[in-house]
């Protein structure tokens, strides 16, 4: 009773907490989630973090890699059969059984709209011929992604460990899966789609799917989103936004348990709502200032020795001299210039010879190659020598 009675007054207290200023980043204690991300999807920079590399269990948000995979990997059309292992999942499930064979089509609607986990196993054996070798896809995968923290061991999200650690993520590998799969055409129309109806191959049994992402309908310009919940997960979510140009994920771990499904959306809204609210894209773009640089053992363009040679610098002839960035108002962009302080002939027009770095907070947000705009020929004898003759023709 006492337990029942701290959980109850921590969630009054959380209702009860200030929401934040229009434009202002929400406090963590304003967040159920214990890892929140909001991530610009085009770019992955991160625009807010609540315990944001903090790996927890990730449950059905977890389809989401395994539909990527499915799409760029197999065809609509092939034909999977279910085997034992995968009638044999748990609620919540299509209830294939053995032998029955399904549409690859069929199984990723069944999978994204009602996160049937003996679906994902289908599609994972059918494309990889047992779970184990699909995970190590999806694992290859998400490092190709960069998520070097994350782990996965099963297709559908279910709890579970090996001896190399727990099926898990971080909200900020999340929301960059997720950014990489609304890339994807097919991806956005599966998770889309409101209801969806099929048979199995030999047309002995209908199905019919609804999608249960109620963030579709939540917000103007919802794109996309998956669900999950296990006991040791807890309520999981991760969606993609985009208007006016911004595109945004919000990835929540671990945002309630029963009975609190509704505060995933909560977390999301409010996260959503800040990226629209405080960020805008602004043009950044600074005309450099740069500087011819000296060319050792080169010849003068005017051919006098006793001068210096020297390169003239700039932008690629293909260069598009701007900028766009999504900022805060208060955030503020630094341009450097970085170009060698000598060079050695020969040099050859184009050539790289340094760049213009463009940085926020720090990281790194744009680069920009500068090239030599003159070749500088080096210094020889046979040049020495035709100098000589030349001279001597003219007398």
């Amino acid at each position: 009773m006492g337990k029942r009675f701290l959980c109850l007054l921590a969630a009054a207290l959380l209702l009860l907490a200030p929401s934040p200023a229009r434009g202002e980043a929400p406090a963590e204690s304003q967040l159920y989630a214990q890892a929140a991300v909001l991530m610009d999807a085009d770019s992955g920079r991160v625009l807010y973090a609540k315990n944001g590399d903090q790996q927890l269990p990730m449950a059905s948000t977890t389809k989401i890699m395994t539909c990527i995979l499915a799409l760029e990997e197999g065809n609509p059309e092939d034909v999977y059969e279910a085997s034992a292992y995968a009638a044999s999942m748990p609620k919540v499930h299509l209830g294939v059984q053995e032998g029955e064979q399904y549409r690859l089509k069929d199984l990723l609607y069944a999978m994204m709209l009602e996160s049937y986990n003996d679906a994902a196993v289908v599609i994972a054996e059918g494309l990889a011929g047992s779970v184990e070798a699909f995970a190590e896809k999806m694992n290859q995968r998400a490092w190709d992604l960069g998520c070097l923290d994350t782990y996965f061991i099963t297709p559908n999200g279910l709890d579970a460990a090996d001896e190399t650690g727990i099926h898990s993520t971080t909200a900020r590998d999340l929301a960059r899966i997720m950014s990489y799969c609304i890339q994807n055409e097919q991806f956005l129309e599966i998770t889309r789609t409101a209801s969806y109806s099929f048979t199995d191959v030999s047309g002995s049994r209908s199905f019919t799917c609804a999608n249960h992402n109620a963030f579709l309908s939540m917000m103007e310009g919802a794109l996309s989103g998956k669900t999950g919940f296990t006991n040791n997960a807890g309520y999981c979510y991760v969606g993609a936004l985009r208007q006016d140009r911004r595109t945004y994920v919000v990835a929540l771990l671990a945002c309630g348990w029963p009975n609190n499904r509704g505060y995933k959306w909560a977390d999301t809204r409010k996260l959503m709502e800040y990226g629209l609210e405080a960020y805008q894209y602004r043009e950044v773009w600074q005309e450099p200032s740069l500087s011819p640089i000296r060319v050792e053992n080169g010849i003068p363009a005017d051919g006098d020795l006793s001068g210096q040679a020297v390169v003239t610098v700039g932008l690629p002839a293909d260069a598009v001299p701007s900028l766009q960035l999504l900022l805060r108002e208060d955030e503020a962009v630094e341009q450097e210039v970085q170009q060698e302080s000598l060079l050695t002939a020969p040099v050859a027009a184009g050539e790289t010879v340094g760049k213009v770095v463009y940085q926020l907070n720090g990281e790194v947000a744009a680069e920009y190659p500068l090239v030599a705009e003159n070749a500088v020929e080096p210094l020889s004898w046979g040049w020495c020598l035709r100098r000589v003759a030349a001279a001597f023709l003219v007398h």
